[in-house]
């Protein structure tokens, strides 16, 4: 117990270069001349709520049911990640030796410690893709430490793809979008505007960054253009807000005294989630930054209109046919939290005044957001498939 308070004490960049070092130095590097070939075995926080953790159950279920052989390794605990998603099934493959895939869901940081706790005898002899999300434009030079131990690197996003290709060292860096569509078309909303208020919706993780989530900017739009009108309203849903609580209190004074915005903090299961989206008409997402935008993709998947900043991997897919993309002014990437804390990098923050005005207009013309959300949904159906994204995994392994 001692040893780790003491741990804790010391400076953030002194413990995580400490850690990248010593695991470097230990873990298995990759077998040069391996190939890509069965099983595939795909390894992360598979049992956690973060973007990667979604990532790898994504990546995973989506090969299964395109019928591969296809097992996991769960790095939860080692990744000191808390066990939010205890349920997820899978084959378990710590025994799985010799030749085969291994698609590993874990930044390049911290891959060294996930070769480690893979161990010599799984590594051995498997082709190793490296599976990394990214919020910047650029990667910190620790970055580096995780390329020695991948034959590749796929990443969910242009945007990703322009960073790491930095310190990619020759290796292929690929873009395979998640297979969001995996999860199925939820139901478009299904209760009448005339039966409760104009909703908008925010989902964001506290620990995902607060300063990178922006949810002031969403407040901010929202009160511009309604005020307290009871014929609207914003539900807020957060979780993990113990990591941040400078982020709750922040929230609750740009709320003030507002009865139309409703503050959530919990986890919640997947219908629980769903049920939000149903009864919502509108996702924001006034971000300075995202690798991909799972929530963004999520709304639009369900039919629902999404209004985002305009900048970094939602690029990729957000349009004006399909959602409202919000202009921003770049801004010095300035995080209290530590994670994306880099002042010589910009990142966005959204024009708070355009997104007041889309919310106006929304709101007065409800077939704008139908007609934006049925875009959304078939273009989430088509380009987000599992089908697809087996196929491309199966393309980039020659599989």
């Amino acid at each position: 117990m001692l040893h780790r308070q003491l741990w804790q004490r010391l400076p953030r960049s002194w413990r995580r270069a400490g850690l990248f070092r010593a695991t470097a130095s230990l873990a298995p590097l990759p077998t040069p001349w391996a190939r890509p070939t069965t099983p595939i075995i795909v390894a992360g926080a598979l049992r956690t709520a973060s973007g990667l953790g979604e990532s790898a159950r994504l990546c995973h279920d989506a090969l299964k049911v395109s019928g591969k052989e296809v097992f996991g390794i769960d790095l939860t605990a080692g990744l000191m990640q808390p066990m939010d998603r205890a349920d997820f099934a899978f084959a378990d493959a710590r025994t799985q030796e010799g030749p085969g895939t291994l698609i590993v869901h874990v930044n390049s940081p911290l891959m060294p410690l996930a070769m480690w706790l893979l161990g010599r005898k799984v590594v051995r002899d498997k082709y190793i893709v490296g599976y990394w999300a990214w919020e910047l434009p650029e990667v910190f030079s620790d970055w580096r430490h995780g390329v020695p131990f991948v034959h590749e690197i796929w990443v969910p996003s242009a945007f990703t793809a322009d960073a790491v290709r930095s310190v990619a060292r020759g290796r292929t860096v690929r873009v395979i979008p998640h297979p969001v569509a995996l999860r199925g078309l939820a139901s478009v909303p299904g209760a009448s505007r005339s039966s409760r208020p104009f909703t908008v919706l925010l989902i964001f993780n506290m620990a995902s960054s607060f300063a990178r989530k922006n949810p002031l900017a969403t407040i901010s739009a929202f009160r511009a253009a309604f005020s307290d009108h009871p014929s609207t309203r914003l539900i807020i849903k957060t979780s993990n807000a113990d990591v941040f609580p400078d982020g709750m209190t922040s929230m609750q004074r740009a709320i003030g005294t507002a009865r139309n915005i409703v503050l959530v903090d919990k986890t919640m299961s997947a219908g629980e989630i769903d049920a939000l989206y149903h009864g919502s008409d509108l996702v924001m997402s006034l971000h300075r930054s995202e690798g991909f935008g799972l929530t963004i993709a999520e709304a639009m998947l369900r039919g629902l209109p999404v209004m985002a900043t305009n900048w970094s991997g939602n690029v990729d897919y957000l349009s004006g046919e399909r959602g409202v993309p919000i202009p921003y002014r770049h801004v010095a990437a300035e995080d209290p939290q530590g994670t994306y804390h880099c002042p010589r990098m910009m990142w966005a923050d959204a024009d708070v005044e355009a997104a007041a005005s889309a919310l106006r207009s929304l709101r007065e013309d409800p077939e704008l957001g139908r007609q934006l959300g049925a875009n959304a949904r078939a273009y989430a159906a088509r380009v987000w498939s599992a089908e697809g994204y087996a196929e491309r995994v199966r393309w980039c392994l020659g599989l």
